[in-house]
């Protein structure tokens, strides 16, 4: 289906293009794509306003927050990777993807969800040392600290991600070169491989232990912890009140998480249908970024008393404003 292939040295056969398939069979699939416009527009100006605000405000200047502006960014830049090459394809009808461009929303798309991952487990840190031990909060989750955790984060799946795509880059695509996917996808892109497989798949075993696996058992481990330490508080008011600060981070983590653990056990029970996998595929790289912003924003008070304020100084400034006008 797509233009010749070229031959890179006698061992790599690479295509100048691969074809997405896009959602198989399914009627009014363009509604699909209004839902993906929809969810990019809303992601944008959510993750954007949130950013600004804890910009703008600086109350919100903590460690705490720095972790939830790392979280807006890497959301932003992950969606930005993946829907609007997604609406172009369907817009324009042209569903080849160069090679080369294939590989580079590999690389982000994978990249930014990793980073999204190890985010949500900085912020279990923090709810952890905050609750387990409240009087030493803020000598241990400090701005220094936090930041070299998430750089060192940021440098670690970096490496991994970009090593993960290396390999990618040095298979042979002799066959098939239609991705069962809507986008470049990793596992239906590597599979159409014609050559030795063994080390993508144990790369792909790394991936998924270091993004998935291993998180979400931190995650579990910081929250025994805090169910314990919360078992050993007397008031049951003080028992809600600590538990509340972490309602929007358990939201978040079962949002990132959930379709990922549906996709893999549907997988190993049953044949996965094409259009499932793209569909929880679709929702665990665009839902999460699009609710991340509306959850920060209404379920936490410090965020909305800094909107209220930042409201409340516009509309001095523009009374201000307003009389300086009508005195000149």
């Amino acid at each position: 289906m797509a233009p010749a292939s070229t031959i890179s040295n006698v061992t790599f056969v690479r295509p100048a293009e691969f074809y997405l398939s896009g959602f198989y069979n399914v009627q009014r699939a363009e509604y699909i794509y209004i839902f993906l416009c929809f969810v990019y527009i809303m992601t944008v100006v959510g993750n954007v306003f949130l950013m600004s605000v804890i910009y703008l405000v600086k109350t919100l200047h903590t460690p705490k927050y720095m972790i939830v502006f790392n979280l807006a960014l890497t959301d932003l830049c992950g969606s930005t990777a993946l829907i609007p090459k997604v609406l172009d394809t369907f817009l324009s009808d042209n569903r080849y993807i160069v090679y080369e461009a294939c590989l580079c929303q590999v690389f982000f798309v994978m990249f930014f969800g990793s980073v999204q991952s190890w985010t949500l487990v900085t912020m279990a840190y923090d709810r952890f040392i905050a609750i387990c031990f409240p009087l030493r909060y803020h000598s241990i989750v400090t701005k220094p600290a936090i930041a070299a955790m998430l750089l060192f984060a940021w440098a670690v799946l970096l490496s991994l991600i970009s090593c993960l795509v290396g390999l990618l880059d040095r298979l042979s695509f002799c066959g098939s070169l239609v991705i069962q996917s809507f986008y470049c996808d990793h596992g239906p892109t590597y599979q159409l491989a014609c050559n030795d497989k063994s080390l993508n798949r144990a790369i792909v075993f790394v991936f998924v232990i270091t993004v998935f696996s291993f998180p979400l058992i931190l995650i579990a481990a910081t929250y025994v912890c805090i169910a314990i330490a919360l078992s050993r508080i007397a008031s049951r008011e003080e028992r809600v009140k600590a538990l509340k600060t972490c309602t929007s981070h358990l939201i978040l983590v079962a949002i990132f998480f959930l379709p990922f653990l549906g996709t893999n056990i549907a997988a190993l029970t049953s044949n996965l249908n094409p259009n499932a996998r793209m569909i929880n595929s679709t929702l665990t790289n665009i839902i999460p970024a699009l609710l991340n912003p509306i959850i920060y924003s209404l379920k936490s008070e410090e965020v909305l008393s800094s909107i209220k304020k930042l409201c409340k100084n516009n509309k001095l400034r523009n009374v201000i404003f307003s009389k300086k006008i009508t005195s000149l």
